[in-house]
């Protein structure tokens, strides 16, 4: 098994010596960095930086690591986050009717590809209680209309308070979240089955296939209060031709759709995603 590490993802005005003094923190503590990556937005002139390291000999205890280091980012104007390598993250999985996307990921957590736990999956459907079943998952059926949207969403995040919930995955949940329901808990990867921002909202590949379009997509991104516009983690697309219909782009969009969100996943799992503005870079 391999040793403990920590990460520190940090953005910040850019400025001199930022790697040094990140990189000095580290070792005047006694840290052995085993992986390190560094990128500079000269647009915004902002330094963003992913900074690993083993914890075996690391002279601070963790609770004290994210105190010291505050002392380092604040005249630097930098906002950071501290992970552990052997803290395992809990994953709610929402989902509507398809089940694709579903089973991509309970597949991936079941064979070890995904370091996280999923104890819940909620849904404003019970179609797909039986795979919940499958999987010893508890599934939780929450229908949504107009009238009941904000009873549902205080349900919906009580059920994340009582799981103690770490990242939603929206996994084909057919459902626009409220302002007010994300602003409680932002922490949201969804798939959206075009290449954004082209297709936005509903019905994309019909609307696809009406343009005529020679390449279909898919896209991961984390949920804003802006539909279809958050800081996009992960994207892939594939050719299409005047032969296919929509049912040929729904079935090649699937395929990206599980592999996308997949992706997305993983590396948010790892701590590889550093949102700054609406953007992210993806140290991978």
């Amino acid at each position: 098994m391999s040793s403990p590490t920590a990460t520190l993802l940090v953005s910040c005005p850019d400025q001199r010596g930022l790697v040094a003094k990140i990189a000095n923190f580290i070792y005047a503590n006694g840290g052995n960095i085993i992986h390190a990556d560094h990128h500079t937005d000269f647009t915004s002139q902002t330094f963003l930086t992913r900074i690993e390291w083993q914890l075996d000999d690391f002279n601070l205890p963790r609770d004290l690591i994210g105190p010291a280091f505050q002392a380092i980012a604040q005249p630097l104007g930098a906002t950071w986050q501290l992970h552990f390598s052997d803290t395992i993250p809990r994953i709610a999985v929402w989902v509507s009717r398809q089940d694709h996307c579903l089973l991509d990921l309970l597949w991936r957590q079941q064979a070890k590809e995904l370091a996280a736990e999923i104890p819940l999956i909620i849904s404003n459907h019970p179609t797909l209680q039986r795979i919940a079943e499958q999987f010893g998952i508890d599934y939780h059926y929450l229908p949504v209309t107009k009238e009941t949207k904000r009873e549902q969403e205080a349900k919906q995040l009580e059920l994340l308070q009582r799981y103690q919930i770490d990242l939603v995955v929206l996994a084909k949940y057919m459902q626009i979240l409220s302002p007010e329901f994300v602003a409680q808990f932002p922490n949201m990867i969804n798939i959206h089955h075009s290449f954004l921002p082209a297709f936005a909202g509903a019905n994309p590949y019909q609307r696809a296939y009406d343009r005529g379009v020679k390449i279909i997509g898919a896209t991961a991104h984390y949920v804003t209060s802006d539909l279809d516009e958050g800081p996009i983690i992960e994207q892939d697309v594939v050719r299409v031709s005047h032969r296919d219909d929509t049912s040929d782009l729904i079935r090649k969009g699937k395929d990206l759709e599980r592999i996308v969100l997949a992706r997305a996943v993983r590396l948010h799992l790892q701590n590889r995603v550093l949102v700054y503005g609406n953007r992210t870079v993806v140290f991978a």
